[in-house]
């Protein structure tokens, strides 16, 4: 069995829409070594889901903020979510980070079901953005596409005989009150007695490495171990994929011990899919 690794805390990170990034907050990211991401789904009318509580615009004040970063020579990655609409603009997308200023790398995340009523992006259509994404990249694009480059390094290190899995990372979340849950930021504030409402603890009482040390005895974290080991037993992606993401499986089926989820297909698997037919029809690395 390819057992999978426990949970291991081991960076510091920031995800934010930057739209109040200010020098304070800059210094204070470069003197604690915190990793910055920002969110913001493309330029215009594709960011139009990301509004703030007035229910305006917020891609003028995060493109603001990242401007921020860069003059203060702060390095950020962005995270993207790419929902059924858009999903075709796959070249509008690359364009458009690829001219972001201080910009390290651009993750794409395919837009996923958290009790949501409506459809969600299609396997094929995944697909197809993934094969765009892979002929920019390979056709010498600068910008650096977090899921792709994963792919590569991972094909390479595979070639060398030297894949090396890091642990996996809990992604401790802690409310405005202190309390904390483990594997996915979307379960704080969901309700599931079953779980206990995911709470591993508090950190006005004690340390996180005290909750990551018996996050074991949670049986939401159980059960998504035994799932994983599951997945490397019987799922031929998981060597690269290391697992569907906590959050998926339960927003999506109620419990953490399903194997295959809508981020498996179209995050996972129809990558894998589109640079093996890259490899087949043009012979060169992704």
């Amino acid at each position: 069995m390819a057992a999978a690794s426990p949970l291991v805390l081991t960076r510091s990170a920031v995800q934010t829409n930057a739209t109040l990034i200010n020098r304070q907050w800059c210094e204070l990211f470069t003197a604690y070594g915190f990793e910055v991401g920002v969110s913001i789904d493309g330029p215009g009318a594709l960011n139009r889901n990301r509004l703030d509580r007035a229910g305006k615009p917020t891609d003028a004040r995060t493109l603001r903020g990242m401007q921020t970063l860069a003059d203060a020579g702060v390095p950020y990655s962005v995270i993207c979510v790419v929902t059924p609409e858009t999903i075709d603009h796959a070249e509008s997308l690359v364009d458009f980070f690829a001219g972001l200023p201080g910009c390290q790398s651009v993750g794409f995340n395919i837009e996923e079901q958290e009790g949501a009523d409506r459809a969600p992006v299609s396997e094929y259509a995944a697909y197809r953005f993934w094969q765009h994404l892979i002929a920019h990249r390979v056709g010498g694009s600068p910008l650096r596409i977090r899921d792709v480059d994963r792919l590569a390094d991972y094909l390479a290190a595979t070639r060398a005989g030297h894949v090396d899995h890091a642990p996996y990372e809990p992604i401790p979340t802690v409310s405005w009150a202190g309390q904390v849950v483990l594997l996915s930021p979307e379960l704080l504030g969901i309700t599931e007695p079953r779980y206990g409402d995911f709470i591993a603890g508090n950190v006005l009482q004690q340390p996180i490495t005290a909750m990551l040390a018996r996050a074991g005895d949670l049986d939401y974290v159980a059960e998504f171990i035994t799932a994983l080991n599951h997945c490397a037993d019987h799922c031929a992606f998981y060597d690269f994929c290391r697992g569907a993401q906590a959050g998926n499986r339960y927003f999506e089926h109620a419990t953490f011990t399903a194997r295959e989820t809508t981020y498996c297909r179209t995050t996972r698997q129809a990558l894998v899919r589109a640079a093996a037919d890259h490899l087949t029809t043009q012979g060169g690395a992704p």
